[in-house]
């Protein structure tokens, strides 16, 4: 398992498509892939968990992913993470 600590970038009362791409772009690795906020570990290839999370500008997350694919899939949302706002 691999996992990062990072700060979310998204702008202010973001709408439901940064979410909406962030899951797309989760869905796109093999692996099992979460963002925790708190106590609350969600699959990011889960639309509903994902929207329900309520990610916020500068809030603390971990992204994690276990699988065969799991350093990219977290490079790679990281990085969207960083750079969506």
């Amino acid at each position: 398992m691999v996992s990062k600590t990072i700060k979310v970038n998204l702008v202010a009362d973001a709408e439901a498509r940064p979410v909406a791409v962030l899951v797309q772009k989760a869905s796109q690795f093999e692996s099992k892939v979460y963002i925790q906020s708190g106590d609350r570990r969600i699959n990011a290839k889960s639309i509903m968990g994902m929207m329900s999370l309520g990610l916020a500008q500068n809030e603390e997350v971990i992204v994690s992913a276990e699988g065969t694919d799991e350093e990219a899939a977290v490079e790679d949302l990281v990085d969207y993470l960083r750079n969506a706002g």
